[in-house]
Parts: C-alpha cells; structure tokens; sequence
C-alpha cells in the first residue's frame, strides 16, 4: 500500500562518496563540499549566496544514529573574481555528526521543498546506505561513485507513492511521516476513547478493519498492510491523545506558571519509549494471525534452553521438548525483528536443537555483507514478499517471503 510521495518531503538529492579532503579538518582547512551545475540547477539554485537550515544525521548500523541541526551556506568562492569561472562551494558547520564522518563514507545532500537541506551521511557498505540510496531513487553505482562529483536528480511530483518500507526509512531519518489518509482513521479509533488499548487488541481493530486483506491468499501482502493499517491507527490516536494532553492547564505549567520541564520530559519519553516496542509485538500479533489462518501448528515464546524464548517455535513446545540433543527434521524456530541491524545474532543462540534458524524481519535494504554473514551462519532471512525490492538481485535469490516459510513449515510438519 503506497501513500504520500518522496516529493512531498524532498525536491532534490545528490550523493557522493566523501573524499578525505570532504571530511576530515586535518585534511582541510575549511569544512566545504563542492557542487555541480546539475544539483545547482536541480535543487541548490544560484541565485546568489544562500544560507540554509540544516539537518545532520548520521546513520550507522547497529542502531548507531546521531542527529543534530545547523546551518550550512551555498556560495561561489569566486563572486569576486568576475573574470574567473564560478566555483561554487556548501560550507558546513562542525558538530556532532561532521565529526563522526570519514572518507570513504557517503553523503546525502537532500533538501527539502521548504529549502530545509538534510546532510545525511552513511558508512561505507553499511545496510544505512543502501537503504537510504533506495529511498531516494539512486542504484548501487549511484550510491558509490568512482569519481570525486555529486550523482544527483530532481524528485519529481509524479513517482511511484511511499510504501510501508520507504516510510520506516523516513522514520530513520527523524522525518515524521504525514499521512494522506489520517483523518479516515477517525472512524477506527472514535470506539476506543482515551486510554491507548493493548498491542493485541490494536492488532485486532487493524486487521479488522481491512476486512478484504486475506492471509490464506496473500500471507506476505496481509503482513504488510495489517502492519501499515496499525501504523496508522496507532499514530492518529496517539496524536489524539497527544493534543489533549498538551491543551490541559496549558500543557506543561506547574501552579505557580512555571514550566514543568521534568513533566514534559516523562511524557515525551513514555511516547518514544510506546513507538519503540509496540512495533516488535503488532509484528508478533499480525504473524500469529498469519499462522492460524493457514492452520499452521506453533507457539509463541516457549522456553528453551537457558531461558531462551524464540518467538515462534513449530509445530509446539511439546515436540521440542521430545526431541533429543540433535534435533528433530521436524522442528522449526522464527525470530520475528521489524529491524534487524547487529541484533539477528541474538536468534542464533535460541532453540539449539534446530540448527538452521529463520528470522523474519521488515527491515530493508540490509547491506549484502551482513546477509552474507547471515548465510555463514545457517541464518534464513524471511522478508515478506513487498520489502525485498529494497534488496538486490542477488540477494533476492536467497531471501525467503513469508509463503515459502510457510509452505517449508508445512512440509516439515508432514515428516
């Protein structure tokens, strides 16, 4: 299901790979980026020195993100030198995310139709840049560039619409997603009243709510649109929930007019903290319907060995515990991730009677070193069927959708 466009957040991009010059002040004495006439005439503009308010993020793996915000200035270095051809130059400011970055690594020069400039860099090979060249259209020879200018391009008002996997990135990014649809969603959330329900009973309303959305037809698209449904009920109610917070005495004011600034901090904090892990259980609740719908024998968060609980263990935890030391052909595990980073290692050491594990993750776009580690490691990535255009061919070859799962548990099942 696509909504909203790249367009509404970005008019243009330009990617390059830093060189040391770019990057590093023992280098260079100033903190400068040359540009091209294409990214001048696609986004930049030179309409005279231009000086820009600007968002710097750094994107590592393993859930590395750093993001902070400044300014930087468009200029030609020789406005005063008439006679010369113009060189025109982005200096940057120095902070937290400047310093982090090395050549080698890749720069992302978005700007935005506010004329706001994202200065998002990503480490070489990392499954950020990939992700991140994905969303903004570029291929993988795009993304890293042989020669030392920007590749760049105009986003244009009539690309495909956002899906589930290019909105998860725009959350990376610190981009709060507008939803085109939001207002629809009040219909959803009216019978709920004001007290956030629980993850399962969210789950429920959303599937329900999609009432022609079919597991037994299309496990891989139910997935993904179950998920992206609960995505947005769960942010338009908590915007409600938000709004009515903040208008009570005036938001956050004590009594004698002071602000509440430790009040504040608690509430933010309990929001961010809600995002964080109710996408983990909507994954579970939604896998689980997945599941009972093609009446595939399993259960959820049995113990193992040392404490270990896999998500989903197959066909039940009588079965694990019946099999000997060196397993059975008929047992399965599923580690369920929405984003994977360093942490799919994690499923290596659940269920050890079952030597091959599976992992099922929304994350896209994961960089072709660390699936390949993946395989070393007798690790099958199971990525439903409408995320794995994040992934290269080659990569494609080897993932799984949810349907192969599926049909391999059945089969495991008959032995």
């Amino acid at each position: 299901m696509t909504r909203g466009h790249l367009r509404d957040y970005f008019a243009g991009v330009g990617v390059k790979r830093l060189r040391a010059v770019d990057a590093e002040p023992k280098s260079s004495n100033q903190h400068e980026i040359g540009t091209t006439s294409q990214m001048r005439r696609q986004f930049l503009h030179t309409d005279g020195k231009e000086r820009f308010k600007t968002i710097f993020v750094w994107l590592g793996d393993d859930q590395n993100f750093v993001i902070d915000e400044g300014c930087s200035t468009h200029y030609d270095t020789r406005s005063n030198q008439p006679h010369r051809t113009p060189e025109w130059r982005l200096y940057y400011q120095a902070n937290r995310v400047t310093e982090l970055m090395r050549q080698g690594d890749t720069l992302f020069l978005a700007m935005t139709p506010g004329r706001t400039l994202y200065f998002i860099v990503t480490p070489d090979g990392s499954t950020s840049q990939r992700q991140v060249s994905w969303l903004f259209g570029f291929s993988a020879s795009d993304s890293q560039p042989t020669g030392t200018l920007f590749v760049s391009r105009e986003v244009k008002t009539d690309e495909p619409g956002l899906n589930f996997a290019a909105r998860m990135i725009l959350e990376q990014l610190g981009i709060e997603f507008k939803d085109p649809i939001a207002r629809s969603i009040d219909t959803i959330i009216d019978p709920l009243g004001e007290t956030f329900p629980k993850t399962a009973e969210l789950s429920k309303l959303a599937r329900e709510s999609l009432g022609e959305v079919r597991a037994e037809e299309d496990p891989d698209t139910a997935l993904v649109e179950w998920l992206d449904r609960e995505e947005a009920v769960f942010r338009r109610f908590e915007r409600r929930i938000v709004s009515k917070r903040l208008q009570i005495d005036q938001g956050f004011l004590l009594g004698d007019g002071e602000a509440d600034v430790d009040g504040f901090i608690s509430f933010s904090l309990s929001i961010q903290n809600r995002r964080k892990s109710r996408m983990g259980y909507a994954l579970e609740n939604h896998l689980e319907a997945v599941f009972l719908a093609h009446h595939v024998s399993y259960v959820r968060g049995f113990s193992t060995e040392n404490k270990h609980r896999p998500d989903f263990l197959f066909p039940s935890g009588e079965a694990y515990r019946a099999a000997p030391e060196s397993g059975a052909p008929h047992l399965t595990m599923l580690g369920a991730k929405s984003s994977c980073k360093e942490r799919w290692r994690q499923v290596l050491a659940e269920a050890s009677k079952i030597q091959t594990k599976h992992l099922l993750t929304l994350e896209g776009g994961i960089s072709e070193p660390q699936t390949q580690q993946m395989r070393e490691s007798d690790l099958q990535l199971v990525v439903p069927r409408p995320i794995q255009d994040t992934y290269t061919a080659d990569q494609r070859r080897w993932l799984w959708t949810l349907s192969d799962f599926i049909r391999e548990v059945k089969r495991r099942a008959r032995l």
